[in-house]
C-alpha cells in the first residue's frame, strides 16, 4: 500500500474503530455494532475494488508464446495515405520454431522475404524480443522493437531509417 493508503488506516480508520467500539461497550446499543460492521465491510468492498482495478488496468505481462503469430502496420494510430500504403506493403510473421518471416509486397505478391530468428530476453517481467536476421536486412528491421502493452494486447515499434517509426500489430 501506498503512504496514503497507510496514513488513513492508521490516523483515521482504526481510532474511529476504535472510537465506536468504545462507545459501543459503553452505552450497549445496536447502532455501533452496526456502525462498526459497516466500517469494516466498506473497508473490505474499497480494498476488493482497488485490487480489482489495479488486476484490469495491468499492462499484459508477455511470454515468448505471445510474439508468435501474423503481424501487420497498426492502421489505427496515423491513419493515411502512407499508412494504407505500408499496411499494403509490409507484413511479418514470427513462428513457433522461432523463425520470423518479413514479407514485401509487390502488386498483390510477396516480392522479397527476409528471414531472421527470434529471442525474447526478460531483463523485467515481460519478455522482449530481439531479432537475430539473416544478411542483409530491410531498413525496418535493423534495430530491435520497442514494445507497448496495455492491458488488452500490445504492439511493437521498429525505427525505419526511411520512415522513422513504424507500428506492427498482431493479427
Amino acid at each position: 500500500m501506498g503512504f496514503g493508503a497507510n496514513f488513513f488506516i492508521v490516523f483515521i480508520f482504526l481510532p474511529l474503530l476504535v472510537i465506536l467500539m468504545l462507545c459501543g461497550i459503553f452505552t450497549e446499543r445496536r447502532f455501533f455494532g452496526y456502525a462498526i460492521l459497516s466500517l469494516i465491510g466498506g473497508a473490505i468492498l474499497l480494498f476488493s475494488l482497488s485490487q480489482l482495478f489495479q488486476w484490469i488496468a495491468s499492462p499484459k505481462i508477455l511470454k515468448k508464446e505471445d510474439y508468435y503469430g501474423t503481424y501487420h502496420i497498426k492502421r489505427d494510430l496515423f491513419p493515411g495515405k502512407q499508412t494504407d500504403w505500408q499496411y499494403d506493403r509490409y507484413n511479418f510473421v514470427i513462428k513457433d520454431n522461432d523463425s520470423i518471416y518479413f514479407n514485401v509486397v509487390s502488386a498483390g505478391k510477396v516480392s522479397k522475404v527476409y528471414k531472421g530468428k527470434i529471442e525474447t530476453v526478460s531483463p523485467y517481467e515481460s519478455a522482449r524480443l530481439k531479432l537475430w536476421m539473416d544478411s542483409p536486412t530491410h531498413h525496418i528491421l535493423a534495430s530491435d522493437p520497442t514494445v507497448y502493452r496495455s492491458p488488452l494486447g500490445f504492439y511493437l515499434v521498429f525505427y525505419s531509417s526511411k520512415y522513422n517509426n513504424v507500428f506492427f500489430e498482431k493479427d
